[in-house]
């Protein structure tokens, strides 16, 4: 079958008139704002007792701010003073994973033990699906076959005949679960705090404050319109979503996910890095939007939560591979890891497969 050319959104085009550098350094100066005010907030919020949940609001917005910082000066960089760019893009980078990672240990872990209670009938029903397992929009499926069985077939009312042995390792599956990634979160929390304390931290919120008075445009800014550099972005990203393999992830559950399953190599899953570029291609073309026009554009946002659930479940799916490969753990712990891995890949699937609907339903409306 023909790969189809899926397009979601149509050329970008500004509203009357020219949107130029003036428009950037706007925009810039306001991120820059928001990241001193968020960066406020973490300082006040870090040794208060009240609002446990300020510090970790905090630093979303920290991050949210050097997100868009950090795409702008990917996306317009020939607006912008290069040797300034370029210096400061790395940090942002940097700082932002520095600051994510304790969030997505919590995240991942949340996740993981949901499923399951889900898999080994602790608190959802057998055939039931878990609030972080619905699909999404445009997702066909409401239940979930058994891991490795004919995706046509009809799963039955009864549970799997090996739900008891499940049951036994899930406990367990969870508590190694439990421990190495609550270890992982502590140490990514150490980790921000010691980033947040460095010199080399305080240097970037330096830079950003400077930013936030004076944005280093090179001359011709003020008279450059910014449509055609916000239109190459989205063209890297139709690019991108026409390389994947979007007519296999037509059809939901693609027993293709599960080829590579628990194997020896512990490097990323080779199907996954495609889409991870997409999502990062489709945020710089949305926060590329922004500085044209403060609107939002929903069928972005609803891609974008696509994606965000593909790389969630596939990061999960990895933790639990990583856990399954724990040297003398039970047999039963090591079945339920497994089916906890395949779960999580079948989420892999159902994410992509929501995203090619919402990308076609794009494409057909433009």
């Amino acid at each position: 079958m023909a790969q189809q050319h899926l397009e979601p959104t149509g050329p970008l085009t500004g509203p009357v008139g020219t949107v130029t550098g003036d428009a950037l350094a706007g925009y810039l100066r306001s991120q820059a704002t928001e990241f001193l005010r968020a960066l406020r907030q973490h300082r006040e919020s870090g040794g208060a007792a009240a609002g446990a949940e300020d510090p970790a609001d905090a630093a979303r917005a920290l991050r949210r701010s050097v997100r868009r910082i950090s795409a702008s000066l990917h996306t317009f960089r020939p607006l912008l003073d290069a040797e300034w760019s370029e210096s400061l893009r790395p940090e942002l980078a940097w700082l932002s994973g520095t600051l994510g990672m304790e969030h997505a240990y919590e995240s991942r872990l949340e996740r993981l033990l949901l499923a399951l209670h889900r898999l080994s009938g602790a608190v959802f029903p057998a055939q039931g699906v878990g609030p972080t397992t619905r699909p999404a929009q445009g997702a066909a499926p409401t239940t979930r076959p058994t891991p490795g069985a004919d995706p046509g077939a009809d799963p039955g009312p009864a549970p799997a005949p090996d739900r008891g042995n499940l049951t036994v390792g899930a406990a367990k599956a969870g508590a190694l679960l439990d421990r190495q990634l609550t270890l992982a979160r502590t140490r990514a929390h150490s980790t921000a705090l010691q980033a947040l304390g460095s010199s080399r931290f305080h240097a970037v919120a330096d830079t950003i404050a400077l930013l936030a008075s004076e944005v280093p445009l090179v001359k011709t800014a003020a008279g450059t319109d910014l449509h055609p550099l916000a239109t190459a972005a989205q063209e890297r990203l139709e690019d991108a979503v026409t390389a994947l393999p979007l007519v296999t992830a037509g059809h939901p559950y693609n027993a293709e996910a599960l080829i590579h399953g628990l194997s020896p190599d512990p490097s990323p899953h080779p199907q996954d890095a495609p889409w991870h570029q997409v999502r990062l291609l489709l945020r710089l073309h949305r926060y590329a939007r922004e500085v044209l026009s403060p609107a939002v554009d929903v069928r972005l946002l609803t891609a974008g939560q696509c994606l965000d659930r593909h790389r969630d479940a596939s990061e999960a799916a990895a933790a639990a591979a990583s856990a399954a490969r724990t040297p003398r753990i039970a047999p039963a712990t090591a079945y339920a890891l497994g089916v906890l891995h395949a779960d999580q890949r079948h989420e892999v699937e159902a994410a992509r497969f929501a995203f090619q609907q919402c990308w076609l339903k794009e494409a057909v409306s433009t």
